[in-house]
C-alpha cells in the first residue's frame, strides 16, 4: 500500500511542483504597481502633452511643424545628438577599456571624473564650455588660428552634447568589460589571431549590445538637452537654434498649444528612432546568442 501511494503521488508532484518563495509579492500585485507607477510618472504627462497639442487645428499644427525654422531646429537637435552619440560610443568604449584593463596612478580619480557630467548642473557646464571654446578662451584661442571655431557654431552644440552623454556609454560598457572572459582573447591569440582580429571578432561582438544601449542612452539624453547647449550654441535661428529652445520661446509667447505641438513632434521622432535602435539591439542579441 505504501508503495502504491508513493507511486500515485509522483504524477501529482510533477503536475504541481513546489515553488520557491519569491522576495517580491505575486505577479499581479507587482505588475499592477509597476503599471500604476509608470502611468503616473510617464504616461499621464505625455497624454497631457498630446491633449494640449490637440487644441490646434490640423492646418495650424501642420503649418507650425513644417515651418522652416521648426525644421531647422529639429535638424540641429537630432543631427547633433546622433553625431554626439556616435562620438561617445567610440571614446566612451575606449575610456571604459582603459579603466578596466589597465592599472595606473590616478585611475580612481579618472573613474570619478567620468561621472562629473551627471553631478554638474547643465547651465554651469554650458558656461564652462563657452569660456573654454570661445575665440579668446584657452582652447578656442588655440583652434582659431587653424580656422576652427567651436563656440556659437553647430560644432559647439555637438561638443556640449558629447560632454553630457559620455558617462552613459562608459557606465554601460564598463561592467560588461569587467565580466568579459579574457580566456577567449587568449585562445584567439593562441590560434594566431592578430590584435585587430581579436578585437573585431571576439571583443566587439560581446560588447555590441552594451554599445547599442550606451548609444541609445546618450542619444536620448542629448535630444532633450537645453541648459548646456544654449550658452555655447549662439542660438541663431536656422543655424544653431535647438528644438527645446524653440519650445521655450513658444512658452514665453504664451503659445502653449504651439509649444506642446513642437514637443509632440520631438516625442514622435525620438520614439521612432529609439524603437529602431531597440529593435536593432534585440536583433544583435539574438544573433550573438545564435553564435
Amino acid at each position: 500500500m505504501t508503495g502504491q501511494a508513493s507511486l500515485s503521488s509522483r504524477p501529482l508532484a510533477r503536475l504541481w511542483p513546489r515553488r520557491r518563495p519569491s522576495v517580491l509579492p505575486g505577479f499581479g500585485l507587482t505588475l499592477g504597481f509597476a503599471v500604476f507607477y509608470l502611468g503616473l510618472l510617464v504616461l499621464l504627462p505625455l497624454a497631457a502633452v498630446f491633449l494640449r497639442a490637440a487644441g490646434l487645428t490640423p492646418e495650424a499644427f501642420w503649418a507650425l511643424v513644417t515651418h522652416p525654422r521648426t525644421i531647422a531646429a529639429l535638424r540641429v537637435s537630432f543631427g547633433a545628438s546622433l553625431v554626439a552619440a556616435f562620438i561617445n560610443v567610440g571614446f566612451g568604449a575606449l575610456t571604459a577599456w582603459v579603466l578596466v584593463r589597465y592599472r595606473f596612478p590616478g585611475r580612481r580619480l579618472l573613474d570619478a571624473v567620468v561621472d562629473l557630467p551627471f553631478a554638474l548642473p547643465t547651465a554651469v557646464a554650458g558656461i564652462a564650455l563657452s569660456s573654454l571654446y570661445a575665440v579668446n578662451g584657452p582652447l578656442g584661442g588655440l583652434l582659431a588660428p587653424l580656422g576652427i571655431k567651436v563656440a556659437y557654431t553647430w560644432l559647439g552644440v555637438v561638443v556640449a552634447l558629447t560632454f553630457i552623454g559620455l558617462p552613459f556609454v562608459v557606465r554601460t560598457v564598463q561592467p560588461v568589460l569587467e565580466d568579459l572572459d579574457k580566456g577567449q582573447e587568449e585562445a584567439a591569440a593562441t590560434l594566431g589571431a592578430s590584435r585587430w582580429q581579436t578585437l573585431r571578432r571576439v571583443v566587439l561582438p560581446a560588447l555590441a549590445p552594451a554599445l547599442l544601449t550606451g548609444f541609445t542612452l546618450a542619444f536620448a539624453r542629448a535630444v532633450g538637452e537645453y541648459g548646456s547647449v544654449i550658452f555655447i550654441a549662439g542660438n541663431l535661428p536656422y543655424r544653431t537654434e535647438i528644438a527645446p529652445l524653440l519650445i521655450v520661446i513658444q512658452l514665453g509667447e504664451y503659445n502653449y498649444a504651439g509649444a506642446t505641438a513642437l514637443a509632440v513632434v520631438m516625442l514622435v521622432i525620438a520614439f521612432v528612432l529609439l524603437l529602431a535602435i531597440n529593435l536593432l539591439q534585440a536583433w544583435s542579441r539574438r544573433r550573438l546568442g545564435g553564435v
